[in-house]
């Protein structure tokens, strides 16, 4: 069963977005920030990590770069979720190593769908 690790700022976000991935069979680790995200990356070693962009403290760009820094999380593919789907945004985020940009509000199916097109992309779900 993949595991995905998720970090959002926002509790009610955050938990609906924890409620959708499990109800859609997946494992799921949730932080509150950007810096905990860098914590527990390397711990859980998830299938994905998926980061709010904007968080207090550290960023899901600065996360992200953290993350593609670090050995052990490194090839760990990285989705940013945010509510700001501007162009120059999701370039930014792209070019700090991310994978996907999901721009936020989203369908709860829709959320399942995306992250099991992730996944078999790259090779973590048959």
């Amino acid at each position: 069963m993949p595991r995905i690790l998720v970090a959002e700022d926002e509790r009610d976000i955050r938990e609906l977005i924890g409620f959708t991935l499990r109800y859609a069979g997946f494992e799921v680790e949730l932080a509150t920030n950007g810096a905990e995200a860098v914590e527990k990356a390397p711990q859980v070693q998830p299938d994905l990590i998926m980061l709010d962009v904007r968080m207090p403290r550290v960023t899901g760009y600065e996360a992200c770069r953290m993350l593609k820094e670090n050995p052990v999380t490194a090839e760990i593919p990285v989705v940013f979720l945010s509510a700001k789907g501007q162009e120059v945004e999701i370039e930014q985020g792209l070019a700090s190593g991310a994978l996907e940009y999901i721009v936020k509000p989203f369908a709860p199916d829709d959320l399942a769908n995306q992250v099991r097109d992730i996944l078999k992309r790259v090779g973590a779900l048959d």
